[in-house]
């Protein structure tokens, strides 16, 4: 081949590759768990599955349907995710928080090994951020769990010491201590938290050299643990593991830290680490106690539009209220402590990163999948929510970013994963053991009979609703009401027989469903947003509209049980109709949210 055609081709080749848009797939709250690690200090290494023959490190399946989160299937759901990212032949991951239950080393270790596997394979780069699950706190701490299941399906306790949890039946080990952040830096480091030598920049909001004199000893010294402190309070100085890096020419990929760890007492030793709140309230308590992020992000939007380069933001934490709009319905409701509303952004939030000129903002936390936007003047800010693969609905986002104004955002559902049902066997064991324990409710063995990864975590939620959620949020009496109604008794309650034949309505093929089935429905639409639609059978959908409608227009007057009833129909047209949350396209520059 000649130099011409060769050079050609080269230049060509180059082109061509300039074009292709930047993706980067964001994989939020996996809360990993190695089932089948170890421990550095014991040799219990779980129970023998004798589907595998492989002794595995487990939670019970009574403790996963009285959580928001499952433990254990979740392990095979961050695999299969990340081969669907491999195959695509994406080459950035940003994973906004809760990477870990509770960050004990050996999670830490074994979701290091697998990040490690991933990037040598396929040269995939991963950037993590901090959630309120790694680190629980910012300073190491004793910690553990009651609920591993141990021989016979019974439970036993993994402790990182004597004297700590209930379990008699106890294995002690520093393993499950709850790291800190020094702890996550050293065994995470490789992954966002310090620079590579392939990136093009890389930096803290405590770094002050700019981005024109970057280099990467620069990055090395400021990514140092010893660098990256703030005052949180007067007298206590705790960590900040935000950094912002330029994986790819003129992709400016943000991880900001979001947790704030407020001392409960001032006049405890800051070294004292089970003297801090926990960091769920989020961004509420960024405004009051983190305000240096602020500023950083405002210089950072500064650079970014004087280099001509594209922010992209993820944090753990929502900026936007993920609720549609329900959220004061919901308060109304239940109550402003139920339905997880405290974790609710205030308005402020979005006001005060929009105006700092932040645009683009990937969020965890909720388990939820939603998409907020807020115009504030001339200012925009998009907050997209990533579900976990812990939760229904199990999925990840991919971003694809079409030029600097244009962006597509594209939901990937985790339906089938290969191994999902390979812990079985083992609660089967827990099942009979349960079954001799009259103290405690069973859960519904039905879910060991589900045929997919998707039906498995919508049995999930139907058991949280069921075991978790009504008993902790609902007002007992109304559920009492409710519990004995079907769709056709709803209607009823607010139309008399000659009204729906006026308006032909034939209430008894509203007979179908109850009103559990509303509730979890809800959840369903809380949790997946437009997505929930697919699970939910396409008439009582068209039911349910005539429903929201005719209690919309019917005045209940006294009646409290009816007055509750519209508002959960409020509430679940809110939740059924909010910006699109599927397959979508930012326009910044219309300042829109427009549905693919």
């Amino acid at each position: 081949m000649n130099k011409r055609i060769f050079s050609c081709l080269i230049f060509i080749s180059t082109f061509l590759s300039a074009q292709q848009p930047v993706q980067i797939a964001f994989l939020s709250d996996v809360h990993f768990q190695d089932l089948y690690g170890s421990f550095s200090d014991h040799d219990f290494k779980g129970i023998m599955n004798p589907k595998t023959e492989k002794p595995t490190i487990m939670r019970t399946m009574d403790s996963q349907l009285h959580s928001t989160r499952i433990f254990n299937e979740n392990y095979f759901a961050f695999l299969k995710a990340l081969d669907d990212i491999a195959a695509k032949g994406i080459k950035i991951v940003a994973m906004p928080g809760d990477f870990s239950d509770d960050g004990q080393a050996y999670n830490l270790r074994g979701l290091h090994r697998i990040l490690e596997q991933y990037h040598q394979k396929y040269g995939i780069n991963f950037y993590l951020t901090t959630g309120n699950h790694d680190p629980v706190g910012p300073l190491q701490n004793d910690g553990g769990k009651d609920d591993f299941l141990g021989q016979n399906g019974k439970q036993i306790g993994i402790y990182s010491k004597e004297n700590i949890g209930k379990s008699s039946d106890k294995v002690i080990t520093k393993d499950i201590a709850e790291s800190g952040y020094l702890e996550i830096l050293n065994e995470l480091r490789d992954f966002g938290f310090y620079p590579k030598k392939e990136d093009l920049f890389w930096s803290t909001p405590f770094d002050h050299n700019s981005f024109e004199n970057y280099t990467y000893k620069k990055g090395l010294q400021s990514a140092d643990y010893s660098k990256r402190m703030y005052e949180v309070a007067e007298g206590f100085s705790v960590p900040d593991l935000s950094y912002v890096v330029e994986p790819v020419k003129d992709v400016w990929v943000v991880a900001i830290d979001g947790n704030t760890y407020i001392p409960k007492n001032i006049n405890e030793n800051p070294n004292n680490a089970s003297n801090y709140k926990g960091a769920s309230i989020g961004y509420n308590n960024v405004l009051t106690n983190k305000q240096h992020l602020i500023q950083w992000v405002r210089k950072l939007a500064d650079e970014a539009k004087k280099n001509k380069k594209t922010l992209i933001a993820f944090t753990h934490y929502p900026m936007i209220d993920f609720n549609d709009g329900a959220t004061n319905e919901i308060k109304n409701l239940l109550g402003e402590k139920k339905w997880q509303l405290e974790r609710v952004p205030q308005e402020e939030v979005a006001k005060v990163f929009a105006e700092a000129g932040l645009q683009i903002h990937f969020a965890g936390h909720m388990h939820s999948n939603d998409t907020g936007i807020r115009q504030f003047g001339e200012n925009v800010l998009v907050n997209v929510q990533v579900p976990s693969l812990a939760a229904y609905l199990p999925a990840y986002k991919i971003l694809t970013i079409q030029s600097p104004d244009r962006m597509e955002v594209q939901t990937e559902v985790v339906n089938d994963v290969p191994r999902f049902d390979e812990l079985f066997p083992l609660y089967e064991k827990e099942y009979d053991a349960l079954e001799h324990d009259t103290t405690k409710i069973l859960w519904n063995k039905e879910i060991l009979k589900t045929k997919s990864y998707h039906d498995f975590m919508l049995f999930h939620l139907k058991e949280l609703v069921r075991l978790r959620m009504i008993p902790d949020d609902w007002p007992k009496e109304f559920i009492q009401k409710g519990s004995r109604l079907n769709g056709e008794d709803l209607l009823l309650l607010i139309q008399n027989k000659d009204q729906l034949k006026e308006k032909r309505i034939r209430s008894e093929t509203f007979k179908k469903w109850s009103f559990d089935d509303l509730l979890l429905d809800l959840y369903k639409f809380q949790a997946a947003d437009e997505l929930a639609k697919r699970d939910i059978p396409k008439e009582r959908l068209e039911q349910y509209q005539i429903l929201v409608k005719l209690y919309q227009e019917n005045d209940p007057k006294e009646n409290l049980f009816i007055k509750q009833v519209q508002s959960v129909f409020k509430i679940l047209s809110l939740l059924s109709h909010g910006d699109s949350a599927d397959h979508f396209e930012i326009d910044l520059k219309r300042k829109e949210i427009i549905k693919l």
